[in-house]
């Protein structure tokens, strides 16, 4: 025997008003998408027929308000009460058009039953504007799922009327501002005018419709229209309006540039509206996930919204009408870079960072913004495509230490360096090869003095005292001597390092500060690492004047001194932060260079 489900039409009105619909404000929606689909029904009877919705607030002392919707739609019959009011589920949208309606906004059957969550009561007159000879009829429903319907003895003008009265606690709801700005934020799009009478007045709430769609004298003029819609949709003055259009879906509208910072993380809420009905103000599967940097107002008349009419359904229309936006945004970064290169910098600037990480996930988007992004060099900073232009290949220091250590010498040697130690920006540089077919080097340290000229057999004799004196001075700090002729020559000692002698140099200096069982710790991992763990480069340019006259010093105190102020100007001028010991060591050598500036002793040494 089959059986029958059991329908506990409360249980769906909380379900309604606590999960599915976002506020009860949303009842307003529901009443404006019924009216809206009953004129656009009546009007495929009468192409000219103009649609009209009146809202009508009235308020007797001592009762609760009510509201009146009215609309001058297709109507209903009696039959049609039956089937399609008082049942669940069941559209006269779907029904007439097939599983999927192309001209309607309602789709699922529930959108009275929203009435509920505000009012105890839904009072419907109608008349039919199929069938002139059917009486009009009125519906009264209850939340407990009991209605009545009844044939009116006197006539009415084809359409429909709504009434709903206040239930406790939802006073509000029905406030008329309340109501103008509800039925504003739903219907501002709508082709048909929204009446709203309060007592004397009567106040037409969607005038001046979308600013998109409107015919202006001048570009500017349009502009400025844009701008002003999106600073009152949104309380916030944007950086830019672009237009938006997709035949797929038939969506329009505009989306306006962030004036502030996103990231890619931040949550990306477009208002949208379908077949110009307030859908939802936090759709976010509309734009594409790179479309952080703008916020959109469109309308879609083509899309299939989910059960709640708060999103769309995702599937193969809407993934191509998101790729049509894409586009439109793309061509807007586009034409910028030619016609408005300020702006596009300022956009840059703002959303750098989220553009870049963009870029490194998507090879597309990669190829659109690469030539526009910034980037640090050794000779200031540029764009990726000034840099291209200047440079024939791509060289990059991948961290700020090795960018601070080289980018002097690297000028001098008459080439470029980035630096790509921030954020992306190496991954970024990398790339360039595959999607750009840019001849990509990374610069090491180390590398490049071996590029440096060598010294003669008569350079070398005569330097060999000092080479040998720096030797017993940098052993104590883990770092290796050299002396080559490079550029510039204003440089005396160029200080390298690998990424391993860093760290060496970095556990070294935590142990200085750290408690005694932690600094214990560090200790065996710096003995265990001893034998084996990099040492750092100093080399001396022996171009430089003051490095060729110490090479003629033959006073071993007045050496080893000079040596360690080398030694430590390299690693300021590397920005390297100085242990304790090398702390320890600058104070000694500027007091003895002071005391010997003064007479207070012979020239400086170290005591040994």
């Amino acid at each position: 025997m089959d059986h029958k489900f059991q329908i506990d039409l409360r249980g769906i009105i909380d379900l309604l008003s606590h999960h599915l619909y976002s506020g009860p404000e949303v009842f307003v929606r529901e009443l404006l998408q019924n009216a809206t689909d009953a004129i656009r029904a009546r009007q495929l009877l009468d192409p000219g027929h103009a649609g009209d919705v009146h809202l009508e607030i009235h308020q007797a002392k001592g009762q609760p308000p009510s509201l009146v919707v009215s609309e001058n739609g297709i109507g209903l019959t009696a039959d049609e009460v039956h089937t399609f009011l008082a049942t669940i589920g069941l559209s006269s949208k779907r029904a007439a058009e097939g599983d999927r309606p192309t001209d309607f906004i309602g789709q699922f059957g529930i959108g009275i039953l929203a009435c509920f969550v505000v009012s105890d009561a839904i009072v419907v007159y109608s008349k039919s504007a199929k069938s002139p000879s059917a009486k009009a009829v009125e519906w009264r429903a209850k939340p407990d799922g009991t209605y009545t319907l009844k044939e009116l003895d006197r006539d009415l003008d084809p359409g429909t009327q709504v009434w709903l009265t206040a239930k406790a606690g939802c006073e509000e709801h029905f406030a008329p501002d309340a109501v103008r700005d509800t039925a504003r934020r739903f219907g501002g799009l709508l082709p048909y005018p929204i009446r709203l009478t309060h007592g004397k007045q009567t106040v037409v709430v969607n005038e001046g419709g979308a600013p998109w769609r409107t015919a202006f004298p001048t570009e500017r003029a349009k502009f400025k229209a844009l701008m002003a819609f999106g600073r009152d949709t949104f309380d916030t003055d944007f950086l830019d309006a672009v237009p938006l259009k997709s035949a797929v879906g038939g969506i329009d509208g505009v989306a306006y540039v962030l004036p502030y910072a996103a990231t890619l993380t931040s949550k990306r809420s477009h208002r949208v509206y379908l077949k110009n009905m307030l859908l939802s103000e936090s759709v976010d599967n509309l734009l594409p996930e790179w479309a952080f940097f703008v916020k959109a107002v469109v309308n879609a008349d083509d899309l299939r919204p989910t059960a709640a009419r708060e999103s769309f359904y995702e599937d193969d229309k809407l993934q191509a009408a998101r790729d049509a936006l894409g586009e439109c945004l793309r061509q807007y970064l586009a034409g910028l870079a030619e016609t408005d290169p300020r702006k596009l910098d300022k956009i840059i600037a703002l959303h750098g960072l989220a553009i870049k990480a963009l870029a490194v996930q998507d090879d597309d988007f990669y190829k659109l913004v690469i030539d526009w992004l910034p980037f640090e060099t050794s000779a200031g900073e540029m764009t990726f495509g000034d840099y291209r232009k200047q440079n024939d290949s791509v060289r990059y220091a991948a961290s700020v230490d090795q960018f601070r250590q080289v980018s002097r010498v690297a000028q001098a040697q008459g080439f470029t360096i980035i630096n790509a130690g921030y954020t992306y920006d190496a991954e970024l540089l990398r790339r360039a090869e595959d999607l750009v077919g840019a001849t990509v080097e990374q610069i090491d340290p180390a590398d490049l003095t071996q590029q440096f000229d060598e010294l003669t057999l008569a350079e070398q004799d005569q330097i060999a005292p000092f080479l040998a004196a720096a030797e017993g001075v940098l052993k104590a700090f883990r770092c290796r001597p050299d002396v080559k002729k490079y550029l510039p020559r204003e440089l005396p000692a160029l200080y390298t390092t690998s990424g391993e002698g860093r760290f060496y140099r970095s556990l070294e200096q935590s142990k200085e500060v750290s408690n005694p069982l932690w600094s214990g710790v560090l200790d065996n991992i710096s003995k265990k690492d001893k034998g084996t763990a990099s040492y750092a480069d100093l080399c001396f340019n022996f171009d430089n004047p003051l490095v060729r006259r110490l090479s003629t010093v033959r006073d071993r105190a007045v050496l080893m001194r000079s040596i360690q102020m080398l030694y430590l100007q390299s690693l300021l001028l590397g920005h390297h932060p100085l242990s304790g010991k090398e702390m320890t060591l600058l104070n000694d050598g500027l007091l003895a260079l002071i005391e010997w500036g003064i007479g207070l002793q012979a020239p400086p040494g170290d005591g040994v």
